[in-house]
């Protein structure tokens, strides 16, 4: 494993600095899920990680419960255990217990068309891997970390890019793998990171399926609703770190 805080670098994307500003709460609380997510994806969390995560306040709602549980699981977490975690998850000798790929869950190989057709979006997004990404563009971490850059307006795309992304790219299998991870025999930490990504991967579905006009539509065509803080941008009613995907043209 090694996936770089930041994944991505030069390309033809740009950064929406100025609308950062004026970003709905909502937008603000799902791109922190989806980069709480990616970095424990990425690497087992260290001590002063696991201290923030600790300090996680939940709420009455599942999703609340998950980040509670989660702030417990952190709180009595040792960083040295959790590197052997995650290696027995993630990597192993051979393999890991669990293979966090679109492609493996989808086709039951590895580097298959699911890792084509992200590499597709993701340079129409205007996004290319950074040469030192050691995994492909399909790893759930990876995938997740752009779902942060694009709720947040990192990337100056329309909403409906965002739509389409996680539709094609997480919706199809995400859920499972965080299914898998809550069950995976190895997971003691990553249990708790398993049923908050279960749960908040159900929340942006449903969201999302709440939002489809009626008449369906695909998800190709399928516009989501308005959000406050502009009049342009079409974005889910969520309820709810940052990622690290770069910007792909600041010279444009």
């Amino acid at each position: 494993m090694g996936i770089p805080a930041s994944a991505f670098g030069s390309g033809s994307a740009s950064v929406d600095t100025d609308n950062q500003h004026g970003l709905d709460e909502i937008d603000l609380l799902r791109s922190g899920e989806y980069a709480l997510l990616s970095t424990l994806l990425r690497q087992a969390p260290e001590r002063d990680i696991l201290e923030r995560l600790a300090a996680l306040e939940g709420g009455a709602t599942r999703l609340g419960h998950a980040h509670t549980a989660l702030a417990e699981a952190a709180a009595a977490s040792d960083p040295q255990a959790l590197q052997g975690e995650f290696f027995s998850l993630f990597v192993g000798l051979g393999r890991g217990e669990l293979l966090p790929y679109a492609s493996y869950y989808l086709t039951g190989f590895l580097n298959e068309r699911p890792l084509a057709r992200v590499r597709q979006d993701l340079a129409s997004i205007g996004l290319e891997a950074v040469e030192r990404l050691q995994e492909p563009e399909d790893h759930i971490a990876i995938l997740c970390e752009v779902m942060a850059g694009l709720a947040s307006r990192r990337f100056t795309t329309d909403a409906v890019i965002e739509r389409q992304f996680f539709e094609r790219h997480l919706l199809p299998w995400a859920g499972h793998f965080f299914a898998d991870l809550e069950a995976a025999g190895s997971a003691r930490f990553y249990r708790s990171v398993g049923t908050l990504g279960r749960l908040f991967m159900a929340v942006e579905a449903e969201a999302y399926a709440l939002d489809a006009p009626a008449g369906g539509g695909g998800s190709d065509t399928a516009a989501v609703p308005r959000s406050s803080h502009s009049p342009e941008t079409r974005r889910p009613r969520h309820a709810g770190s940052q990622g690290g995907f770069e910007d792909a043209t600041q010279d444009q």
